[in-house]
């Protein structure tokens, strides 16, 4: 079959993973034929067991770095890794053999440079405070059409050139959703990746806070500035989703709107700092 004919590079980088790199190898591993993929794992300064569980996979090569970097992981992997498409996937989401073909069948379409999954966030075990933000961040335009936010991004070889060439930024799957065209991007509703939410509000809190350094750092480069502005959220888009359903969706709408200005004001105080390196990192879900 023409899928089996291809070898997709798959980059895991994991800082401390050990709860969850097994369970992600497992499902990415279960259905696939031998040699259908090359599998990295870069473990970036663990001090858990995240290189001994991964490099059980008898189909998974291990690399270890001494520094927690996700964006010096992705680099040293890309120093040994052969395959194109290239995906870089989290460690702490769930994603199958089917669900990497489809996505590597994207790029079999001229023009594709980068391309990502459908996303699915598991609601179960989340207070309100949680579900009602994503209630309304998964609705929005931009984020249904940008390649953030998903925990895997794939790019062709051309598409690579242009991702590598980017300075170290702190929200890498954002840069690679701006860095490209919408007609050089697809989200592809045949492969979907499972992404788990934060369980408290404070975990959400810091990984939105993140996610808003990262458009920050984003509009100051650049190569990404004139873009940037397409991943922030508007207003006229909030009010849409409010209209649509004003008694369920209106208190959902107010508590992202609450969560956004906190998520601002955090934000704006790691820039003043020029904090672009702290990993504001969701361990309740995981």
């Amino acid at each position: 079959m023409r899928y089996w004919a291809i070898v997709v590079s798959v980059i895991i980088p994991a800082h401390n993973e050990a709860s969850v790199v097994g369970r992600l190898l497992s499902r990415l591993l279960a259905d696939a034929a031998p040699g259908e993929f090359e599998v990295w794992v870069v473990a970036n300064g663990c001090t858990d067991d995240t290189a001994e569980i991964a490099g059980a996979f008898a189909d998974v090569k291990v690399l270890i770095a001494p520094e927690a970097n996700k964006h010096a992981a992705m680099r040293l992997a890309d120093e040994h890794a052969e395959g194109f498409p290239r995906l870089y996937v989290d460690a702490d989401v769930e994603f199958g053999a089917r669900d990497v073909r489809a996505l590597a069948a994207a790029f079999d379409d001229p023009g594709v440079l980068a391309a990502g999954p459908s996303r699915a966030l598991p609601p179960e075990r989340r207070p309100w405070t949680v579900r009602w933000f994503y209630d309304v961040w998964d609705q929005l335009p931009v984020v249904r059409a940008g390649l953030f936010g998903r925990g895997v991004v794939g790019v062709s070889r051309e598409g690579w050139e242009r991702l590598r060439a980017l300075p170290p930024l702190l929200g890498d799957d954002l840069a690679a959703s701006l860095l490209f065209e919408p007609a050089q991007r697809r989200v592809v509703s045949e492969s979907t990746v499972i992404v788990h939410p934060p369980r408290t509000a404070g975990a959400l809190l810091r990984i939105r806070t993140r996610a808003l350094v990262s458009t920050l750092q984003a509009a100051d480069d650049s190569e990404l500035s004139s873009a940037s502005d397409s991943a922030r959220t508007s207003l006229s888009d909030l009010r849409a989703i409010a209209l649509a359903s004003p008694v369920r969706a209106t208190p959902k709408v107010a508590w992202f709107l609450v969560l956004t200005v906190a998520t601002k004001i955090r934000a704006r105080r790691a820039v003043r700092a020029k904090d672009f390196r702290t990993w504001h990192r969701d361990d309740t879900s995981r």
